[in-house]
């Protein structure tokens, strides 16, 4: 009886009628079993958002999927006037207890869910609605473990034979305890699930569900991670033939502020019912100015040219506590509201873009690859004239703009990882001049292959799992 609470406790999370204040008294009288709230068409489609509001959670994308992966590598230094979040993610002082556990926990949530759907999934008549929440509680699945993935275990690149992945879990049974299979397994998994649920999903679910084009858009992540270039051009591709644009310089500042859907591919929408304010990751706005917790690296900042217009969407120079520092503006909130309260974009379609350059760039395709680049940099620099870059010379201007285009989304890290790049900070202060207080010299490079590009399992996890491994130098 134990086990089904519990299972009824998570459904009605997931129907979203328990809010993380009310008390919960099940009893056998009153407990809904799964298989008996998914009856009808609408109970699935409640269902699937309560997949969806999972990555709405502030330790996953509602907010430290936008700043740990840059706080874990170069694009960012501790602010000295903030209030030292995130410290051991930065100082790399990690441990079982000092980890993204929120990430685990929230993540592992979605697959529970999605899988809650997909088990009860024959309730349906067979047809497009039918397929479609199938393709979508499919493609949710794939993207947790890949977020999970990417965080706690090697990438394809790096991985070896005996490397473990992240469980790829697709039961709802609690008891199980699943041991890690190899990292390669997981990716197979991921992609096989994505690519299933590409066969499935509508061409068009509205803003903020998955369709046919953002889920070929994970699909090209996943595969560039995988370093499996001709299927990320592919899968890239696809999603830019269902109309996937770059931004315009003209409109580009209006897509921080919610104002355009323009280049966005796929998006968590964040209401301000929700209560998560992204921005407060990384500021906090009032009478006394903006107070950071992370400014920008005065090394990036320096690669923005003054004819980019990221330069003057991104940042803000504003003085705190009588220094001025240069303030991630990214995620100040929309132009009316509270602050810091904007939707979370996992995926815009520059990244794409940027995606089938480098996957181009790696197949020798420099046309194709420059084409796609250009198509970014014409938008983002006044009078653009292309440098016509090829061989490795191409493959440098696509890491650039790579890096100065997705800044503070949740890339970086994963950039240098999946390459196989060391992370070399500078020793610049945290000041807009590059002077001010520094980073100290025992956290300025983590060198290729170090373990700690692998953060460590939840203790948690580990003491409630017998079968559950912990990564190597923990």
């Amino acid at each position: 009886m134990k086990y089904l609470l519990y299972k009824s406790f998570i459904f009605l999370m997931l129907l979203g009628v328990v809010s993380c204040t009310d008390k919960l008294e099940l009893t056998p009288n009153n407990s809904l079993d799964t298989e008996q709230a998914l009856q009808q068409p609408s109970d699935f489609t409640n269902a699937i958002k309560g997949v969806y509001s999972r990555f709405r959670t502030g330790t996953y994308w509602g907010g430290w999927y936008q700043i740990v992966p840059d706080v874990l590598s170069d694009n960012l230094i501790l602010n000295s006037e903030g209030r030292n979040s995130k410290q051991g993610l930065h100082y790399w002082n990690y441990s079982g207890t000092n980890t993204w556990g929120g990430l685990w926990t929230n993540a592992y949530l979605v697959t529970y869910r999605a899988n809650s759907i997909l088990e009860n999934i024959e309730v349906l008549s067979d047809g497009d609605f039918k397929n479609n929440i199938q393709g979508e509680a499919l493609a949710l699945r794939a993207i947790a473990h890949f977020d999970l993935s990417r965080v706690f275990a090697k990438l394809p690149q790096q991985a070896g034979a005996g490397d473990p992945g992240v469980p790829y879990v697709t039961s709802t049974d609690v008891t199980l305890q699943p041991s890690r299979p190899a990292a390669q397994e997981t990716y197979d998994k991921i992609i096989a699930d994505l690519e299933q649920a590409k066969a499935l999903i509508n061409s068009d679910n509205g803003s903020g569900r998955l369709n046919q084009a953002s889920i070929n858009a994970f699909l090209s992540r996943v595969y560039l991670y995988a370093g499996q270039y001709n299927e990320a051009a592919t899968a890239a591709t696809a999603a830019i033939s269902d109309g996937g644009t770059v931004t315009t310089r003209t409109n580009f500042a209006d897509i921080w502020k919610d104002k355009l859907e323009q280049g966005i591919n796929f998006k968590v929408r964040i209401t301000e019912a929700d209560g998560n304010a992204i921005g407060t990751q990384y500021s906090q706005t009032g009478a006394s100015g903006v107070r950071s917790e992370y400014n920008v690296d005065f090394a990036l900042y320096e690669l923005y040219q003054d004819t980019d217009i990221r330069k003057s969407t991104y940042f803000f120079i504003g003085p705190f506590a009588s220094k001025e520092f240069i303030h991630i503006a990214k995620y100040f909130g929309r132009e009316t509201g509270s602050v810091n309260v904007v939707d979370a974009k996992l995926i815009r379609w520059e990244e794409v873009y940027l995606t089938r350059a480098e996957a181009f760039a790696e197949l020798g395709k420099d046309v194709d690859a420059l084409a796609d680049l250009d198509a970014v940099r014409a938008e983002r620099y006044e009078n653009f004239v292309s440098g016509n870059e090829s061989g490795q010379a191409l493959k440098d201007a696509i890491a650039l703009e790579r890096r100065l285009e997705l800044a503070f989304e949740g890339h970086r890290f994963f950039d240098l990882k999946r390459k196989g790049l060391a992370i070399s900070r500078s020793s610049f202060g945290d000041e807009s001049n590059g002077g001010g207080v520094s980073l100290p010299a025992d956290v300025l490079e983590m060198p290729v292959g170090d373990p700690r590009f692998q953060l460590p399992i939840p203790q948690a996890e580990l003491n409630a799992n017998p079968n559950m491994e912990q990564n190597p130098g923990y």
